[in-house]
C-alpha cells in the first residue's frame, strides 16, 4: 500500500505500477492535474487511484499506508525558513507520520538542501524514527560529455517509523554514498549533513573539472566505504600546454608508500612538473594513507578505476582506456613503528620508509601536516637487510604488504648517524666554516646552542663529528625526547645536553643573567604549532626585534646565527630578513632547491664577509678535516656544495 504526495503529472506512480506495486493511491492539492491523471491511467491501470487532497489534512485513517512516497515534493513547498513555511511543512511531516504504520517508510527524493535535509532529519529522528540518507544519481551516465546536463546530485530519506518507547528516543542516522554500498552508521545528524554535504561538494566539483581544465589546484580525499576513513588523496593536474592527441588525455599516477612528502608528489610545483613530464592533459596523482590495507598495485587499479574516471577531463573518447603510472612499478613500503599523541605536537608516527636504493630511512611525521618530514634519518644496511628478509617471507604466507607493521621495532641504535638525509641540516652544518680556521675546528671548544631537537639528527652530528663541542639542545615538548632517545638513537652526554623549555624562555633566562654564557653557534631550527600563519619555521615571536637582541647577547662576536625559515609569504618574509639585518648586519641566504627551506647565516660585523670562493675554500678545509680516517663521513655529502648558491642579503 503505496501513498504518493504531490503526484503532479510525474510517471512515476505509472512505472511503479508497470513494475508490480498496484496497490498505490496518488494524491495532489490540483483539481485539474487529477483530472488528467485519472483520464492518463484509466484503461491502463485501473486499480491505481488520483485523489484531489490537501497533504496537510489528509482524509485516511491512522496507520493506512506502508509507504509514503514523495518525489520533490519536501524540496517544493521548503522554499525557505519562514514562520509560516515551517508550521505548513510540519502539519505535512506531521501527516505522514500518523497515516504510515509502524515499520512503514517516508520515501523522500530530494536535491537535500541544507534547510531541507536539516527539517526532515530534525523532525524525525525526534520522533525516534531511523533516519537513512542515499545517494541515488551520480550522473555517471554523464561524465564523458562535454556538457553534462545535472551537477547536483539527488538523494532518498528513507524514515522507517518505529514504535514509539519510553524514556528518549533511540536516534540512528546512516548515510548510503553508493547505490550498492553497505550504510555508515553516523554519531549525529551534524554529522549526516557534513557527510551529504561533502557529496554535494565532490559532485559539483566533478561537474566543472568534466567542462573544463586548469581550475587551478584541486585535492580530495576518498574515503574508505565502511568506516569513512580517509584512503586516497587525489591531486588534479592539468597541463594547458600539453597538446592534444588521442592516448593523452589522462592518466593516474599512484605516489609509492613513504614517498608523498618528496617535493615532487608533495608540492604543487612538483606535481605541476610531474605532470608536464608525464606528457598527460590532467595527471591524477594519489597518495595512499596510512592505517589502511593494500595488496598491491592491481588491486588499487581495480579499486580506483570507475571512481578517477568521474574526473576525466572534457573530450576524452568513450572507452578509453586510462593508464596507471608509478615509480618501480610497486606501491613502496611504510612501516609504522610507532604512533603516539603528543599535548603539544598532536599526533605523531615514527615509520620507516624505502627509499629510491632500496634503502630504509626512518621518518618522524607530524600528522597535523602529514606530507611534511619533521626528523628523518637512515637506517644502517643489516637492519634494512633484516626488513626485506622479513617482507620476502611474509609475502610467501600471502601477506599484504602493509602488515610490515608487525615487524619489530629497530632498535635507536640502528641508526646511521653519519648521514644527514634533510637538506637544510646539511646547509645548517656547512655554515660552521663561517667560523674561520676550520682545520682547528675539530681541537677547538666549540658551544653550541641548537633550538628545536626532533629526532636530533642535527645536534647528534655535531656532537660525533666535533669532539670538543659541547651542545645545549631546547625542546619544549618533551614527548620529542622521547621520541628521539628510542627511536632515532639520540642519547645525551657529558658534552650534550638537553633543557625542556620553550626556547623564548631558555634564551630570554640566559640574556638575562649577569654572567651571561656564550656561543659560537646558536640554531634555530623550530617549528611554529599554529598551521594559519604564513611562517611555519621559526615562530614569529622567534624573529622579533627584541628576541634577536637577546640572541645576540648571548653569542660571541665572530660566532654565527643559523636559522632555518620556512615562509610561503613573502612580505613577511621581506619583513624578517629585515628584521634581521637590522641586528645582524651580515646576512647570508642558502635556498634549500625543492623546497621552501631557506638557511640563514647571520654574524655581527659586516667585516666578516666572505667573498662565494674564499666561503667555499673554507667549507672544503672544514671537510678535508672532517674526512681523515677514522672518521665516518658520508661520501655524498660535499659540505662546499651547500655554500655555493648563497648570497648575501
Amino acid at each position: 500500500q503505496v501513498l504518493v504526495i504531490g503526484c503532479g503529472n510525474s510517471e512515476l506512480s505509472e512505472q511503479l505500477y508497470d513494475m508490480g506495486y498496484q496497490d498505490i493511491v496518488n494524491i495532489d492539492i490540483s483539481e485539474v492535474v487529477i483530472k488528467q491523471m485519472k483520464e492518463r491511467n484509466a484503461s491502463h491501470r485501473p486499480q491505481m487511484s488520483f485523489l484531489k487532497m490537501d497533504m496537510t489534512q489528509m482524509e485516511f485513517a491512522d496507520a493506512s499506508f506502508q509507504v509514503v512516497l514523495d518525489k520533490g515534493t519536501l524540496d517544493a513547498v521548503l522554499t525557505d525558513e519562514e514562520e509560516k513555511t515551517l508550521q505548513q511543512v510540519d502539519r505535512m511531516l506531521a501527516e505522514v507520520g500518523r497515516v504510515l504504520q509502524v515499520g512503514g517508510r517516508y520515501l523522500c527524493i530530494s536535491l537535500a538542501q541544507a534547510h531541507v535535509l536539516k527539517k526532515a532529519v530534525g523532525h524525525f529522528s525526534r520522533e525516534g524514527w531511523m533516519v537513512r540518507v542515499h545517494q541515488v544519481a551520480s550522473c555517471q551516465d554523464q561524465v564523458l560529455e562535454s556538457e553534462p546536463r545535472f551537477s547536483l546530485p539527488v538523494f532518498a530519506f528513507v524514515m522507517t517509523k518505529f514504535r514509539p518507547g519510553p524514556g528518549s528516543a533511540l536516534q540512528i542516522f546512516e548515510l548510503c554514498a553508493q547505490e550498492q554500498g553497505k550504510p555508515i552508521r553516523l554519531e549525529s545528524a551534524e554529522r549526516l549533513a557534513e557527510a551529504v554535504w561533502q557529496r554535494q561538494q565532490y559532485a559539483w566539483l566533478r561537474s566543472r573539472l568534466c567542462r573544463k581544465a586548469g581550475l587551478g589546484s584541486v585535492s580530495l580525499d576518498l574515503c574508505d566505504g565502511a568506516t569513512g576513513e580517509p584512503r586516497y588523496t587525489l591531486h588534479v593536474v592539468d597541463s594547458p600546454t600539453v597538446k592534444p592527441s588521442r592516448d593523452n588525455h589522462f592518466a593516474i599516477f599512484i605516489i609509492p608508500q613513504g614517498r608523498e612528502t618528496e617535493w615532487l608528489f608533495g608540492m604543487e610545483e612538483g606535481r605541476k612538473q610531474l605532470a608536464t613530464s608525464a606528457g598527460f592533459r590532467r595527471l591524477i596523482t594519489v597518495a595512499l594513507h596510512r592505517g589502511q590495507q593494500y595488496e598491491g598495485m592491481d588491486s588499487i587499479q581495480a579499486e580506483l578505476s570507475a571512481r578517477v574516471l568521474e574526473l576525466a577531463p572534457a573530450g576524452m573518447p568513450t572507452q578509453q582506456q586510462v593508464p596507471f603510472l608509478s615509480v618501480g612499478g610497486d606501491i613502496g613500503v611504510r612501516t609504522v613503528q610507532h604512533q603516539a599523541c603528543s599535548p603539544l605536537s598532536g599526533n605523531y608516527v615514527v615509520e620507516d620508509v624505502q627509499g629510491d636504493d632500496k634503502r630504509y630511512f626512518r621518518r618522524l611525521i607530524f600528522l597535523s601536516n602529514r606530507n611534511v618530514v619533521q626528523s628523518e634519518a637512515r637506517l644502517l644496511k643489516d637492519v634494512s637487510h633484516r626488513a626485506q628478509k622479513k617482507r620476502k617471507k611474509d609475502r610467501k604466507k600471502q601477506r599484504p604488504a602493509e602488515t610490515l607493521e608487525d615487524l619489530p621495532a629497530a632498535p635507536g641504535q640502528s641508526i646511521d648517524k653519519s648521514y644527514l638525509c634533510c637538506e637544510h641540516h646539511k646547509a645548517m652544518i656547512a655554515g660552521l666554516a663561517l667560523l674561520r680556521s676550520p682545520e682547528l675546528l675539530l681541537e677547538t671548544p666549540l658551544a653550541l646552542l641548537v633550538v628545536g631537537l626532533g629526532g636530533g639528527s642535527l645536534p647528534l652530528f655535531v656532537h660525533d663529528h666535533f669532539p670538543k663541542s659541547c651542545i645545549d639542545a631546547v625542546e619544549i615538548d618533551p614527548s620529542m625526547l622521547e621520541v628521539a632517545t628510542q627511536w632515532f638513537g639520540f642519547s645525551q652526554s657529558d658534552r650534550m645536553k638537553v633543557h625542556i623549555a620553550d626556547g623564548l624562555d631558555y634564551i630570554s633566562s640566559l640574556a638575562g643573567r649577569e654572567v651571561r654564557p656564550h656561543y659560537n653557534v646558536i640554531m634555530f631550527d623550530v617549528d611554529s604549532k599554529d598551521p594559519t600563519l604564513g611562517m611555519s619555521c621559526p615562530p614569529p615571536a622567534f624573529v622579533e626585534q627584541n628576541f634577536l637582541q637577546k640572541v645576540k647577547s648571548i653569542l660571541t662576536p665572530e660566532g654565527v646565527f643559523i636559522l632555518n625559515l620556512v615562509c610561503r609569504d613573502l612580505g613577511l618574509k621581506d619583513s624578517v630578513l629585515t628584521g634581521l639585518k637590522a641586528v645582524f648586519p651580515l646576512l647570508y641566504v642558502r635556498r634549500i632547491e625543492g623546497e621552501v627551506n631557506e638557511i640563514l647565516f647571520c654574524q655581527l660585523h659586516l667585516e666578516q664577509k666572505l667573498a662565494t670562493p674564499e666561503l667555499l675554500e673554507m667549507a672544503q678545509a672544514l671537510e678535508q678535516t672532517l674526512r681523515k680516517p677514522g672518521r665516518g663521513w658520508d661520501d655524498t655529502y660535499v659540505l662546499s656544495d651547500m655554500l655555493k648558491t648563497v648570497k648575501i642579503v
